[in-house]
């Protein structure tokens, strides 16, 4: 190893490193891989149990007239992933090039490209109403008025309305931890003020997503795959598709929204490979071989904590409060998708995991038998 950062070349060319060279030991380390590998969600690889239902919203209670499907969704693979160290691939399993839908982890992507749009003017201040630069109804009234760029990065909005036929009711007492019950899920509650109370609500995380489409005025995956994901070396086969009805008209061309997640079909479709290769950007500090292609100060700034909920910061996950892992250091984020998926970022440890169809309340289990295999 070299006193310089390694940097994959593009395409599969990674290279390794052994185990004993980088603190590891093997026979830990491949116990670590062997429980990710038998604890595959037990979600249909189709996504529908055979009674028809969508299983993310068997998960998530949510049934009625405003659940349905309105985004492609494709056979997802097997248990797969990868474990970097110091950028080297330190394990990996599964098929990790296979394009696999990814739920939530779109949103950690639609948080960077946040960052490219302040990086480049597009957003002067974060705390500034959107409605300032994002023309039309949606932020008219005096309520919606209010909600800033940073209330959709926290989630914190409390943004009122129907985008794509779906209100912002449907996540209404929606909670997203292991075992959270969901039982009032869709409940219709009081509204507080912007800024004033946390809600995962994927419908207004998809507000974030059509404001900065309105921002670029061009695809957000053509902006993802030239600013971050061409440079970066990662493949050519990750997509990030819409919903059906999710085509708007911007600077008079026909544009597709696209979600922040698969909630509703959709999404983004990507590889462990090329999830990883984000990852490391996101640990080098937006450097990739000399080359500055996402501000320091804008990851600095997505993982902050927020004031109310400290766990959480501009769609990312941190590893705080009373769902962190214990085994790991406070310093560890990542980006986490219903179904089993997450980039763990480990930066005081230089190491990054990434899971494909581990469900999460198997994940911090996965990440303590990870760290126990260093410190031979």
């Amino acid at each position: 190893m070299t006193d310089q950062p390694y940097f994959p070349a593009s395409g599969n060319a990674w290279d390794k490193i052994d185990p004993h060279a980088a603190g590891y030991a093997p026979d830990r380390l491949a116990s670590a891989v062997a429980f990710a590998e038998a604890n595959e969600t037990p979600w249909p690889r189709g996504f529908y149990y055979d009674d028809g239902r969508y299983a993310p919203n068997v998960d998530w209670n949510e049934t009625g007239p405003w659940s349905a499907v309105l985004g492609p969704v494709r056979e997802r693979g097997g248990s797969a992933g990868m474990v970097l160290q110091s950028g080297r691939v330190l394990a990996s399993w599964g098929d990790v090039a296979r394009p696999d839908m990814t739920f939530s982890i779109a949103k950690s992507y639609l948080a960077v490209l946040t960052g490219l749009a302040v990086d480049d003017g597009l957003i002067g201040d974060l705390d500034e109403p959107v409605g300032r630069r994002v023309p039309g109804p949606l932020f008219a009234d005096a309520h919606n008025g209010r909600v800033t760029w940073r209330h959709l990065l926290q989630q914190t909005s409390e943004w009122r309305g129907e985008l794509f036929g779906k209100p912002d009711q449907i996540d209404h007492n929606r909670l997203v931890a292991p075992n959270a019950d969901n039982s009032r899920k869709g409940e219709l509650r009081a509204l507080h003020a912007p800024g004033a109370f946390y809600e995962y609500n994927d419908v207004r995380v998809n507000l974030l997503s059509l404001s900065l489409l309105n921002l670029f005025k061009r695809p957000l995956p053509d902006v993802l795959r030239e600013r971050i994901m061409a440079p970066i070396g990662a493949s050519n086969d990750w997509s990030w598709l819409g919903y059906d009805n999710s085509w708007v008209e911007i600077g008079g061309q026909r544009v597709q929204s696209v979600p922040g997640g698969g909630h509703w079909g959709g999404g983004m479709f990507i590889g462990a490979d090329d999830h990883a290769r984000f990852g490391l950007l996101m640990a080098r500090g937006g450097a990739w071989n000399g080359k500055q292609l996402l501000s320091q100060s804008w990851i600095d700034a997505m993982w902050a904590p927020s004031a109310l909920q400290p766990n959480y910061g501009f769609l990312w996950w941190l590893n705080r409060g009373p769902h962190a892992n214990k085994s790991a250091p406070e310093t560890a984020v990542y980006a986490l998708g219903a179904g089993g998926n997450m980039i763990w970022i480990d930066r005081d440890a230089d190491m990054i995991a990434v899971t494909r169809w581990l469900p999460s309340a198997k994940a911090p289990e996965f990440i303590r038998q990870l760290i126990a295999a260093r410190g031979i």
